[in-house]
């Protein structure tokens, strides 16, 4: 994991080399001010020497100086390594997103996908920043510090020899208990972000039902298990801080005693009271050290579930790939569908789709109708290979689609989803993620096929007008309009049209499909609909029940075959003339 997630450091390895080589030397340089003290003290206070107190009060400001340097440096480096290593792992991890199928993306949510190149990378970057300033710091500090003591007495050291196991064992307990608080965490921060989002996106559904206090209520309770986790995770974590000072005080005070005894009996010769002084600020400089080694476990333990989580995402491998040998032009729209079963994962109880066998020529108009949850969607999904099928194969021109170069093959099949959407910034530049090479003429061409052109120009900016982002300036019809023009642009093969007119009236409705049979006669032609009209001049409908073909034929045929169809059509016809 940690070398997956290392990998984005790249151009800021330098800098991340630079802090803890700098940090080493203002480590080097702190060791040595108890020594210069300890000089001062016992050659120049002690004895009343002027001389050695200034020379060694210089080289004690120089020291200070060089230690704040070196500080600062270590400070900027890893402030710019640790800011350029989330801008890369963000970067990566969006553009990994970026490859993902639909089967990738399912696996995920879209809540926690956003909390991951968030918040989760904001924790990896502290964490980075602390791991080569601190991690470097506090061991350095305890072992120079070590050696400086152990030469001045070997038995004082002992002191710290007792003290290291039993602060070591009090983190060990606390980490084990936090880790799994904080694993707890991030997952209900997923929750909390798709509680805002879902509020966000459904706005005025919320207000239209005077919901908004059960949402509310909703963002409070999970809010506060948030809190609640994080509390619990804190109360436990405080106890570091009366355990390490527990051990400074107490390591001072044995220190104290032992120290004073020497140097009573040994006449201030072999151990002095300017070393007895240093001792103080060596234990202080070793247990401070052992402090901040133990807030860089505790970093450690918050910041594992969000590594993990943006490991998943880094190592997540897309189950769609390109052949070996991929075909690269799609011949014509014909569609064969070969025995074709689907589920949407492994483990699913039934298929999604079973058995279907289909054959549709190509410049065909093919209409699709089934009630809710009959899987039409799910069939036109696999025709671009957003999903791959489960058994069975499906040809688009005569090649089976897991034969093609997966991005020729989606440029020759258009989708107009059930869910339509457009992104923030003008009309024109919606328009051209159909074809970004696409001319003024073009773009009003396509515009003028889906009836979208006369109200685009009824804006005061025309096709420069600025979409908000998802469309929200634009009415149902009028957004249904721009994605079917959209689509046109790309000149596909295959047009697949997902309910994709159910906002727009049925006289717009016939227009479109006119247009479509007169202007694209080559292009094969798939329409999901609820509204019979909109398919009854289809070359064929078909009918699905479940995940099966119920029936298949023209409008006059199901009619006559299809209790479903015709039960539908007699609904629809005959309660509209009533």
């Amino acid at each position: 994991m940690l070398k997956t997630l290392a990998k984005s450091v790249r151009q800021y390895a330098g800098a991340a080399l630079l802090s803890p080589l700098c940090m080493i030397g203002e480590v080097y340089m702190e060791v040595r001010i108890p020594g210069i003290i300890a000089t001062i003290v016992d050659a120049g206070i002690t004895p009343g020497n002027m001389t050695v107190v200034w020379q060694q009060g210089i080289l004690l400001v120089l020291t200070a100086i060089c230690s704040l340097i070196f500080g600062i440096g270590s400070a900027f480096f890893a402030a710019y390594a640790a800011t350029g290593f989330s801008k890369n792992l963000r970067h990566d991890m969006y553009y990994k997103v970026q490859t993902f199928d639909f089967a990738n993306i399912d696996k995920f949510s879209t809540a926690s996908i956003i909390t991951r190149l968030t918040s989760d990378v904001a924790h990896i970057q502290m964490f980075f920043q602390m791991m080569i300033r601190m991690a470097v710091r506090c061991p350095m500090m305890v072992i120079l510090a070590s050696i400086r003591v152990f030469r001045l007495s070997p038995k004082l050291c002992l002191v710290y020899m007792i003290a290291l196991p039993l602060l070591c064992v009090g983190l060990f307990v606390l980490i084990r208990l936090v880790h799994p608080i904080f694993e707890r965490v991030f997952k209900t921060y997923d929750k909390l972000n798709n509680v805002v989002q879902e509020n966000l996106h459904g706005m005025r559904v919320v207000k239209s039902f005077v919901r908004e206090e059960k949402e509310k209520e909703k963002f409070t309770h999970i809010s506060g298990s948030v809190y609640k986790d994080f509390t619990k995770a804190e109360r436990i974590m405080a106890a570091n801080s009366p355990l390490m000072q527990l051990a400074v005080y107490a390591c001072i005070i044995v220190i104290s005693y032992l120290g004073a005894t020497m140097i009573v009996s040994s006449g201030n010769t072999t151990f002095t009271t300017g070393n007895l002084t240093s001792m103080f600020t060596y234990t202080t400089q070793i247990l401070s050290g052992l402090m901040m080694l133990s807030m860089v476990f505790v970093m450690l333990t918050m910041t594992r579930a969000p590594m993990q989580r943006c490991y998943e995402i880094l190592t997540e491998q897309p189950e769609l790939h390109n052949p070996e040998n991929p075909v690269m032009q799609v011949k014509d729209g014909a569609l064969d569908f070969e025995n074709v079963c689907f589920r949407y994962s492994k483990t699913a109880s039934k298929n999604a789709l079973d058995n279907i066998t289909i054959h549709i020529e190509s410049g065909m108009t093919v209409g699709i109708l089934g009630g809710t949850g009959s899987s039409k969607s799910t069939l036109v999904q696999l025709i671009p290979r957003l999903y791959d099928v489960t058994e069975g194969s499906i040809r688009v021109g005569g090649v089976d689609v897991r034969d093609y170069d997966i991005e020729t093959l989606r440029n020759s099949v258009a989708m107009v989803l059930q869910k339509n959407t457009l992104f923030s910034g003008t009309i024109k530049e919606n328009l051209r993620w159909g074809n970004p090479e696409a001319t003024d003429e073009e773009m009003e061409h396509a515009c003028r096929l889906a009836c979208a052109h006369d109200f685009i120009v009824s804006f005061p900016d025309g096709y420069d007008t600025h979409i908000e982002q998802g469309g929200k300036n634009v009415s149902g019809g009028q957004k249904q309009r721009l994605c079917i023009a959209r689509a046109l642009l790309k000149k596909p093969k295959v047009l697949i049209l997902d309910d994709s007119t159910s906002a727009v009236d049925t006289h717009t409705d016939a227009m479109i499909r006119k247009a479509f049979a007169e202007e694209i006669p080559g292009t094969t032609k798939l329409i999901i609909a609820q509204r019979v009209t909109s398919v009854q001049d289809a070359d064929m409908i078909l009918v699905l029940d479940g995940g099966k073909i119920a029936a298949q034929g023209t409008h006059e045929t199901l009619l006559q075959t299809s209790q479903i169809y015709r039960e539908v059509y007699e609904s629809q016809v005959k309660g509209g003339e009533e």
